[in-house]
């Protein structure tokens, strides 16, 4: 293992041990939640139609400053689909405004982007409700982490792996689903792990599409997930859903949330 990995797997660990807010898994049997990230319009309008041909919805974290761009992803999101997605059953998240990391701005400033993100999709959600996020790019500081994860119902990262009690709702494991890394056979042990551990899966990625991106997979590789995961034993939600079900009586209060104190962690921005 070169020392890059080593050092990289040391901060995980860190940053996974530190600034927790963890709650106990009831015994639900398991659960799986499928996720995309900033959103490109094949997610829905490909990944979307998957899930709903299998009676399942998913989680949607939008970068709300995307709308309407094309990236290296395909053509973003548009008003119109973001309509489309609440009424499939889909749920909305926030991604930030701007997608932006927390390891490139000051903290002060990517907390404004990150409350800018969220507004901006509370203005299509209506608010009233729990609220769910996911660090752009995977990238979680401690700082950030401690700050941030205060003022959602949960924030999501991609350190792999199953929830299992206790389940830090500060940084949620998920699980990449790229063309580049794709191994059914991998997801299906992981699956089978999660039926046995009765616990919570989630995977995420971005674009569906036939010429997908380094950051997306394929249409025949997302339905042979989702089809393997219908095979089984768990419950499918959207991420909010599963927190709901599975923890709701632990959540936070919403106002406590909004108006959640600032918590620094030293200077350390790991």
């Amino acid at each position: 293992m070169s020392l890059r990995n080593i050092l990289g797997s040391a901060r995980r660990g860190i940053i996974g041990a530190v600034g927790r807010r963890t709650v106990r898994l009831p015994d639900v049997g398991p659960l799986v939640s499928f996720s995309f990230d900033d959103f490109p319009l094949s997610a829905l309008r490909v990944g979307g139609a998957i899930l709903k041909s299998y009676g399942m919805s998913g989680t949607y974290y939008a970068a709300m400053g995307l709308m309407g761009t094309v990236n290296e992803l395909g053509p973003q999101f548009g008003t119109d689909d973001l309509a489309t997605l609440l009424k499939d059953g889909h749920e909305l998240g926030s991604h930030t405004f701007g997608h932006v990391s927390c390891r490139v701005l000051p903290l002060r400033q990517f907390e404004a982007e990150v409350i800018k993100g969220k507004e901006a999709v509370e203005r299509i959600t209506g608010g009233g409700q729990f609220h769910h996020f996911a660090y752009p790019y995977g990238d979680v500081t401690l700082r950030a982490k401690a700050r941030i994860g205060a003022r959602f119902a949960s924030c999501r990262g991609i350190f792999p792996g199953i929830n299992t009690s206790p389940i830090d709702m500060n940084l949620l494991r998920a699980n990449r689903l790229y063309s580049r890394s794709f191994d059914l056979d991998v997801i299906s042990r992981l699956v089978g792990h999660n039926d046995k551990q009765r616990g919570w899966l989630i995977f995420y990625t971005h674009d569906v599409s036939e010429r997908t991106s380094a950051f997306g997979c394929n249409p025949s590789q997302f339905e042979g997930v989702v089809k393997l995961v219908a095979r089984g034993r768990a419950t499918v939600l959207p991420v909010g859903k599963a927190v709901e079900r599975a923890i709701g009586a632990h959540l936070p209060d919403r106002d406590e949330m909004a108006k959640a104190p600032v918590h620094y962690v030293g200077t350390i921005a790991l």
